[in-house]
């Protein structure tokens, strides 16, 4: 598909963007590639929000300077990848990403360039002119260029009035530029969410088509992708959009059928979208939050539904939970793979809540000291608060204990344990004696 180019260059004046609003580092690696003769240009995502009065995340830098001039000029450089060649120059925790120019594959060595039969791009390190790079972006409203030269913004795709109208717009032919990338679904998916903005028809309708090109995609960066998905500050409105595109069976295929299985009171479905909420709200007000902990709600009611099998085949329960675990983790693995550092977490919170539901004097105080407590303490508010409701005496109680000292903590222990073994003696009074005859 020929796509129509109709270059603008809009001017500081008109688009009103500010030096002061870039990176310190950004402007630094800017003003020595230019001062170096190279071209070089702000683009994607920082030049987006910018433009739309957002405080932008990264910075990431284009220009013609190949990959191997880029690290001559910096001491601070790593060059990494093999399918995309691309330049980290190093500030700290702040990392400034420099790409060369992308240029079109016609014609060119499958050493430097080259497609699987799908027609993914698993490699390209195709270098070529500022138009031609824009060309090879994904949407329209993150191939605008900032100059640091006059300060103007150069557009060659239209990007500036879809931008204005609030439009997520492929760059060419859909069909084409999903099969070169299939994660573009993902990125669409989290555009529209977190821009509000709605999709131009042809991008949103070949999402329906080919969302099971991710199947091919590597696990691990699938989990990459999800990471920014959910834990981006507008993790609920990507579910939601992840479903209706058919997308999040893909991704997380248990809790899928666990939604579409437990309609009757949608559990599964009250505590992610409640979990997600929660993460939203986290962010907003800049604190921190964990991925270990959201996995461990969206895969909580599936490993619930595996620890009932194994119970049902004469397991005991902590043995149930156990099996139930490493069988859904496993599992998962196959679809996003969950680095061991967040799966060792998820395990803990699951099995805390067997702690936190049945506690001794012994058992609490130690579950009061462990370094996972707080999450899966916040775990078991968050499973009453959807709807498990015999949970909110024990909340309660759990709530209550953080408070006191530890010898009033003792005293509630005490207390407890008495309480429950008074409980286990009406029950056994209760329960009626059968003669032999009987």
């Amino acid at each position: 598909m020929k796509i129509k180019i109709k270059k603008q260059i809009i001017s500081s004046q008109e688009h009103g963007v500010s030096r002061d609003a870039i990176s310190a580092n950004a402007l630094k690696v800017l003003y020595r590639l230019k001062d170096a003769g190279y071209q070089a240009y702000l683009v994607g995502g920082g030049v987006r929000d910018l433009l739309l009065g957002k405080k932008p995340k990264d910075f990431d830098v284009a220009t013609d300077a190949h990959p191997d001039e880029v690290k001559r000029l910096f001491r601070n450089c790593r060059l990494i990848g093999r399918r995309f060649r691309l330049a980290h120059i190093l500030y700290g925790r702040d990392v400034i990403e420099v790409a060369t120019f992308r240029g079109p594959h016609e014609g060119k060595s499958p050493s430097h360039a080259d497609q699987n039969k799908e027609g993914r791009i698993i490699r390209d390190n195709v270098f070529g002119s500022l138009e031609e790079d824009a060309l090879r972006r994904d949407f329209s409203i993150n191939a605008l260029y900032y100059n640091i030269r006059d300060d103007s913004i150069v557009d060659f795709t239209g990007g500036m009035e879809d931008l204005n109208n609030k439009i997520l717009r492929m760059i060419g032919d859909a069909e084409t530029r999903y099969r070169e990338d299939p994660v573009r679904m993902l990125r669409a998916v989290r555009f529209a969410a977190k821009l509000d903005f709605q999709m131009e028809q042809e991008t949103n309708n070949q999402i329906f088509e080919l969302g099971h090109l991710l199947e091919d995609i590597p696990v691990a960066r699938l989990f990459d992708e999800t990471i920014k998905l959910f834990q981006g500050g507008y993790g609920l409105r990507c579910f939601q959009l992840l479903r209706e595109y058919q997308l999040f069976e893909l991704l997380f295929p248990m809790t899928e059928t666990s939604i579409i299985g437990s309609q009757e009171d949608e559990k599964t479905l009250k505590i992610v979208e409640q979990a997600l909420r929660n993460t939203d709200e986290r962010i907003a007000s800049g604190k921190s939050v964990n991925p270990a902990f959201f996995l461990a709600v969206l895969l909580w009611y599936p490993m619930h539904e595996y620890k009932n099998r194994f119970i049902e085949r004469g397991e005991h329960e902590i043995e149930a939970l156990i099996s139930a675990s490493r069988e859904v983790l496993t599992r998962q693995q196959a679809y996003t793979s969950i680095p061991k550092r967040f799966s060792l977490m998820i395990r803990e919170i699951w099995h805390m809540q067997s702690q936190l539901q049945h506690p001794t004097r012994k058992r609490a105080m130690r579950t009061l000291t462990n370094k996972r407590f707080r999450a899966g303490y916040d775990f078991l508010l968050l499973r009453n608060k959807v709807g498990e409701t015999e949970l909110a005496s024990l909340c309660t109680w759990w709530t209550d204990i953080q408070t006191k000292n530890q010898s009033e903590q003792e005293a509630m222990c005490d207390a407890l344990v008495k309480g429950q073994k008074k409980s286990k003696r009406r029950k056994r009074r209760r329960t009626p004696v059968l003669s032999k005859n009987s």
